[in-house]
């Protein structure tokens, strides 16, 4: 069972989607991961990228984001994260993107974004798409802080290439998370 750790909805069951097709963050890598995130998360807008059934951005929101959007487009995955916002009733703070999380990027309209998170399938290399996108958007400074959950044997070597520092990386039994900024907006491509 998933549930809300922290903040104002703790220890609220979340709904998770039914088979394979997501794999919810454990509570005890959730914990580990807020806890690295909680002097960004107060009053931040957060991002949830290939959000499954919404935990991580529920999450940020139980502990304090001002909002988050939830990209996904897998219809069990939405309905669950449609219940999730209505049951811990933070639907004024989720905004639901149904769409692929590459072309969701073009539909953030905030001014900045201080945390966006994925958590893509594995061996699939959408995160190297997201963060080839994310360089243009203008939501994104070097002050954003990008999280991607990762197999441990995913490569991120083009992250210089592509602009970006490993801030931080922690590792799992299973998985990664990588602590990624932009190193400078108005670099070359």
């Amino acid at each position: 069972m998933m549930r809300v750790i922290a903040g104002t909805a703790r220890s609220l069951p979340l709904k998770t989607a039914e088979g394979w097709d997501t794999r919810p963050t454990q509570d005890r890598i959730k914990e580990t991961l807020f806890n690295m995130l909680q002097t960004y998360i107060p009053g931040a807008i957060f991002v949830d990228l290939f959000s499954g059934s919404g935990g991580i951005g529920i999450e940020a929101i139980s502990r304090g984001a001002k909002r988050a959007y939830f990209i996904e487009n897998a219809p069990k995955a939405l309905a669950c994260i449609e219940q999730n916002l209505a049951f811990t009733k933070f639907k004024e703070y989720g905004i639901v993107l149904k769409q692929d999380a590459v072309a969701a990027l073009h539909s953030i309209s905030e001014p900045f974004v201080d945390v966006i998170f994925m958590d893509p399938p594995y061996g699939q290399e959408h995160e190297k798409r997201v963060l080839q996108t994310l360089r243009g958007m203008k939501y994104v400074t070097e002050d954003t802080l990008i999280v991607v959950e990762a197999a441990l044997d995913t490569d991120f070597s083009y992250l210089e290439q592509y602009g970006y520092t490993l801030q931080k990386e922690k590792k799992y039994k299973t998985n990664k998370h990588m602590f990624i900024t932009l190193s400078d907006k108005s670099g070359s491509e």
